[in-house]
């Protein structure tokens, strides 16, 4: 746990805390994920703070497993390369935005539900109708991170689109650009069947969606890097130190007693160094350097200070 970053600990803490007090309370026949889950907005019992809680609840053990294992995987990466504030506001932003496509998805269902009963109704004529019924469609309550998580694993797939991934029961590794197309493939299609499996498909792709558009908005703007492509703070850390560099090497001649050739050699040793630093801080984090590469990147980057 000591490894696992702030947040994404924190995260999994929170949700199997939660998941211990759902099933301690269920012994006392009190349901917290009628209370925290995510109901339909028209039925009785929805709240706008269910739009948070929801993705903290969970329906059983095997649901919470694999979406802890997922964030506990994926996670650790995608907050190493981000930092903790821009993952949370990620996840949580994500897991909202899950939870919204999931209420329009509902609001779709009834309405065709109300017009194969017979009711021919318009969308505005539904809102009045369903609140006769508020009681009855608290039945439609949606729990899990899984909005979120699948998210996670999207950014995963944009950040590093070829790294390769053993994905049981595949024999062979798949890069993770064909993993999360796959993800998206399946989960469309189950969204669209009708097998009834009590999956909210909707909800997984929604958390994919705003996470596809909010990383997409960060590399228009670049307000926090290019997710990969270069803008990353520790990029923009090594092309400052490159271009102060480059800068006191053509400016600041100062005698040496060494050949060009020396010269030219010793500067690019230094800076294949502070190259493999960077990508050790950039796949691991900050705190997985010793102390000997921390004191050689502070002092290289002071020199040009």
């Amino acid at each position: 746990m000591r490894n696992i970053p702030t947040i994404t600990k924190n995260l999994l803490i929170i949700n199997v805390l939660a998941f211990l007090a759902y099933y301690v309370l269920s012994l006392q026949h009190i349901d917290l994920n009628n209370l925290l889950g995510l109901h339909f907005f028209l039925a009785s019992d929805f709240h706008l703070y269910q739009l948070v809680t929801y993705m903290f609840m969970h329906a059983n053990l095997q649901h919470i497993f694999f979406n802890m294992f997922a964030l506990w995987m994926f996670g650790c990466v995608i907050e190493n390369v981000w930092g903790p504030k821009k993952f949370l506001f990620y996840y949580i932003s994500c897991g909202i935005g899950a939870g919204l496509i999931q209420e329009l998805t509902q609001l779709g269902s009834l309405y065709v539900l109300m017009n194969q009963s017979g009711y021919d109704v318009s969308l505005m004529q539904l809102f009045s109708l369903s609140a006769a019924d508020a009681q009855a469609l608290n039945a439609w309550t949606t729990v899990g991170a899984s909005g979120a998580v699948y998210a996670i694993l999207l950014a995963f797939g944009m950040l590093f689109p070829e790294e390769r991934l053993f994905i049981f029961p595949l024999p062979v590794p798949i890069k993770a650009k064909w993993l999360i197309t796959g993800y998206i493939v399946i989960e469309l299609f189950a969204a669209l069947s009708t097998t009834g499996d009590n999956v909210a498909h909707f909800a997984h792709l929604g958390g994919m969606l705003f996470g596809f558009l909010m990383i997409r908005y960060w590399r228009k703007k670049d307000t926090y890097g290019g997710f990969g492509s270069g803008d990353s703070p520790v990029d923009k850390f090594k092309r400052y130190w490159e271009k102060h560099s480059k800068k006191s090497a053509s400016d600041y001649e100062q005698p040496r007693h060494e050949t060009d050739w020396e010269y030219n050699a010793r500067k690019k040793e230094e800076q294949d160094e502070i190259d493999r630093i960077l990508d050790k801080i950039r796949k691991s984090g900050y705190d997985s350097l010793t102390k000997e590469e921390k004191r050689r990147l502070f002092d290289n980057s002071n020199r040009q200070n």
